[in-house]
């Protein structure tokens, strides 16, 4: 996510470490180039503008600490600026009003709406613990109503069907109706999108807003489209009165200029960043999280957050005390760790939280991925019990069977008995820590970080 201007930021700022002192000159050429960094991220010029002047005169003033080495003060300031221009902190979503509260949805056609419906839906019954309802109104494409149907079984999430011979807003009226006797909380409803914003389709969306009164008008918007995002959640707040952004797509976007333009030229917060494909992955957007991201920093906290809410707590604890005991670390907790990364979204999601991935060279960051750790998962799994508890076993032809047992070469085996090795020495200085408290302390020093 947001890898081009990453590596563009990181280099720019790395330049001043050599600096004794900042000067007029040496901010001058990094601003110049963090300039370049931001226009190629394609970032809204107005934008730009506005926040190279905001550094600048940070930088010159009385914001830079002389504590501080010129490298430090200048990231410490493009970092506040970066937090400013999206939005400072996170806008939760309102859902003070008597249920079920309306949510609406608009966009344009392909920026991931209908699949956004189903994520929001996920996310309110999960970390609100809401009843949801979903429906849509989008006549004009019966696929994206079964689509929502599918999605909404899948999650268990209350669906109401509509055709395409009815009316979007005689559709979301019997919804919403539907819901209040469900004694629902909240109802989601996916709209119709069009491949470009027209007058038919404004005329047609201002009329469904202004008969449902949603308490929620969220613009969901593709990320990868850059500052086009941003000039289009504006042509639809022009419209509409939006009390929000989706972002949508973010793990695909290299650049940023969307998460950096959308809040200066609209003035409505991102509440919402989608991170992937899966349902699961919709994550609160925030700026502070994603000011860090985007400098190379990580993002602990969230990385934490995430740990604690997918991790079984339970197992974990029986992991821990076994630790104490000095049981010894065997494939089968190697194999559960691995299960444990799977359930947190792969490699992929924690790695793009971790501190320094940026300076991981591609081609390694390639080879980390999902299908790795579904590879490891089934050597593991081609092990005998008595193997997996005792690894020292597996020599010679005990690797053989192994891998032609998971269909794999031997140089796989290899590789996961090397990792255990490398895990199990690990384990043995984490004897007397407890897992509980040092997740305390690593959350702690995180939010330290942020302040």
């Amino acid at each position: 996510m947001f890898d081009t201007l990453t590596d563009r930021l990181s280099d720019t700022l790395k330049k001043l470490k050599g600096q004794a002192r900042l000067t007029e000159d040496n901010i001058k050429d990094t601003l110049r180039e963090v300039r370049m960094a931001l226009l190629e991220a394609d970032v809204a010029l107005p934008v730009v503008t506005d926040f190279i002047e905001q550094v600048k005169l940070g930088a010159l003033g009385q914001d830079v600490q002389s504590s501080l080495t010129p490298g430090q003060s200048m990231i410490k300031l493009v970092q506040a600026e970066l937090i400013k221009v999206m939005g400072e902190a996170n806008e939760s979503l309102n859902l003070k009003a008597v249920p079920p509260a309306v949510i609406l949805l608009a966009g344009l056609q392909g920026a991931g709406k209908t699949t956004t419906v189903a994520k929001l839906g996920r996310w309110l019954k999960e970390n609100h613990k809401k009843k949801v309802g979903v429906v849509s109104v989008d006549v004009y494409r019966p696929a994206a109503i079964k689509q929502l149907e599918t999605l909404a079984a899948d999650l268990s999430l209350d669906f109401f069907p509509s055709d395409i011979s009815q009316d979007p807003v005689e559709i979301a009226k019997n919804a919403i109706d539907a819901a209040k006797r469900k004694f629902l909380d909240v109802i989601i409803i996916d709209t119709a999108g069009r491949l470009h914003v027209d007058d038919e389709m404004m005329v047609e969306i201002k009329a469904l807003h202004a008969a449902i009164k949603p308490i929620e008008t969220l613009f969901v918007v593709d990320s990868m489209t850059g500052q086009d995002a941003a000039i289009t959640a504006k042509a639809f707040n022009d419209a509409l009165p939006l009390t929000g952004v989706i972002l949508t797509k973010a793990d695909g976007d290299a650049r940023g200029g969307a998460a950096l333009s959308i809040r200066h030229i609209t003035g409505k917060p991102i509440k919402f960043i989608g991170v992937g494909e899966k349902t699961s992955e919709l994550e609160p957007f925030y700026p502070d999280r994603i000011a860090s991201r985007i400098l190379g920093m990580g993002d602990i906290l969230g990385l934490i957050e995430e740990i604690e809410k997918k991790v079984d707590k339970e197992k974990a604890e029986k992991f821990a005390r076994k630790m104490q005991k000095g049981k010894g670390f065997d494939m089968e907790d190697l194999r559960e760790q691995l299960q444990q990364m799977q359930s947190m979204g792969g490699i992929g999601s924690m790695m793009e939280k971790m501190p320094g991935m940026n300076k991981v060279p591609q081609e390694v960051k390639e080879k980390m991925n999902d299908k790795m750790l579904a590879r490891q998962i089934a050597v593991i799994n081609s092990m005998t019990m008595q193997e997996r508890r005792f690894p020292d076993l597996i020599k010679g032809n005990r690797k053989k069977r192994i891998a032609v047992g998971c269909g794999q070469e031997l140089q796989d085996v290899n590789r996961i008995l090397k990792q255990y090795q490398m895990m199990q020495k690990v384990m043995k200085k984490m004897k007397n820590g407890n897992m509980a408290n040092m997740m305390r302390g690593l959350k702690s020093n995180a939010k330290n970080l942020r302040r």
